[in-house]
């Protein structure tokens, strides 16, 4: 295992008092695993990425990483986030550590298929591809864990499934340990190993399902009928 995580209470203030977030939250990835943590809205799930990414450490619990320090994270939001003063590549070499060589970037470019758009800047892309520079951003650095919080909400349907393809290209030349948090049950069913189901705030996990190895990375008909049976299943532990 890459990681071990064991989040005991996270709550925040508010003017109605404390909010308790996620509670008794246990699970563990492996290295080269994607994961796909899945829940109603507001329980929690970006917090959870923001603890492990150690952007929030006000919380009682532990996140123990297998190498026993912390590892190289990167990180994909719902935004973008580039700096629309800087190209593509800029974007990404500005995040490069000393280890990795520039000629990395250009790789990647290639691999997401947006080489030929390395001296544009964030402004002249549209959404999917801003997105995609992202995606290479994150992978760029060579890291041992990618977050990815809903990297492909509010896109069209053909982006999105675009944009997966683009993830599992970026995934498959450097395979890492990621967690991907979702609504789409048929995305988290076409890339992942396996599926955490959270329930309502306090949140914990109440199902860690893992997807057929037939179906993994294949999308299609099939991923989208293991997304309905995980419904059923979502249904009947929140009904339990």
């Amino acid at each position: 295992m890459i990681l071990s995580v064991e989040v005991e209470r996270k709550s925040f203030s508010t003017p109605a008092g404390e909010k308790i977030v996620l509670a008794g939250l246990r699970f563990a990835l492996a290295a080269r695993e994607i994961a796909a943590v899945v829940g109603p809205s507001g329980c929690g799930k970006t917090t959870l990425l923001k603890l492990i990414g150690g952007l929030d450490t006000d919380f009682r619990g532990r996140i123990v990483w297998e190498s026993g320090r912390s590892p190289r994270i990167g990180t994909v939001f719902q935004e973008p986030r580039l700096l629309p003063w800087l190209t593509v590549r800029r974007n990404i070499d500005l995040v490069l550590p000393p280890d990795v060589a520039p000629a990395a970037t250009e790789t990647l470019l290639e691999a997401v298929g947006l080489a030929p758009f390395h001296d544009s800047y964030p402004g002249q892309l549209s959404l999917g591809m801003a997105r995609r520079v992202a995606i290479a951003r994150a992978f760029a650095i060579e890291p041992e864990i990618v977050l990815l919080d809903e990297p492909f909400v509010s896109l069209d349907s053909a982006m999105a499934e675009r944009s997966r393809g683009v993830l599992l290209t970026a995934w498959n030349r450097r395979p890492t340990a990621a967690l991907l948090v979702t609504h789409d049950l048929v995305e988290a069913a076409s890339l992942s190993d396996r599926i955490l189901i959270l329930c309502e705030a306090p949140a914990r996990v109440i199902a860690d399902i893992p997807v057929p190895r037939e179906i993994r990375r294949a999308g299609g008909d099939a991923a989208a009928a293991f997304a309905a049976e995980i419904r059923r299943i979502a249904s009947r532990t929140d009904a339990a």
